[in-house]
């Protein structure tokens, strides 16, 4: 039996939000992986955090499975966490960057990724799917031809120190 004060439709929360992890990927020169998509749009490799999973744990799996490029996830760094909302859900993606992923990218999800590209900063396409491109603006603010994203962004300082 409800209370007067009680709000059953609030009673078992209903999902409304996706969280996900993007990774700017640097190879030893400074360029950033990038994979083109069907629609002919650019995405760094990320995607979903599963239950359970910290977002450099989410960021080192979905690298792997997107690429076959690997990198512990200790060598993965938070930058910040994105907010937004352009698609009437809530999205929050973890803005992530590596230095060590180590082997070649390879096309391991064809029905998603077409291609594989190593770009310098300064060549970035502007085709590029939002996340990916509120990432890229967390990593490198001075990178002012990459598309705006209305999102909210959260710099971290990196996890915190172990008890």
């Amino acid at each position: 039996m409800s209370t007067p004060h009680e709000r059953p439709e609030r009673a078992v929360p209903q999902p409304h939000a996706v969280v996900g992890v993007g990774l700017v990927v640097l190879a030893a020169d400074g360029r950033v992986l990038l994979g083109q998509a069907h629609d002919g749009r650019w995405e760094l490799p990320g995607g979903k955090v599963d239950p359970g999973e910290g977002f450099e744990q989410a960021a080192a799996r979905e690298l792997a499975e997107e690429t076959a490029l690997r990198a512990a996830p200790e060598a993965i760094r938070i930058l910040s966490v994105q907010i937004e909302s352009l698609s009437g859900l809530t999205r929050l993606t973890a803005a992530a960057v590596t230095t060590s992923a180590e082997g070649v990218p390879a096309v391991t999800e064809p029905h998603k990724i077409a291609r594989w590209q190593w770009f310098a900063p300064a060549e970035i396409p502007s085709a590029l799917y939002a996340p990916s491109a509120g990432v890229l603006r967390a990593w490198r603010p001075d990178l002012t031809m990459l598309p705006h994203v209305p999102s909210y962004a959260y710099p971290t300082t990196g996890p915190a120190p172990s008890a």
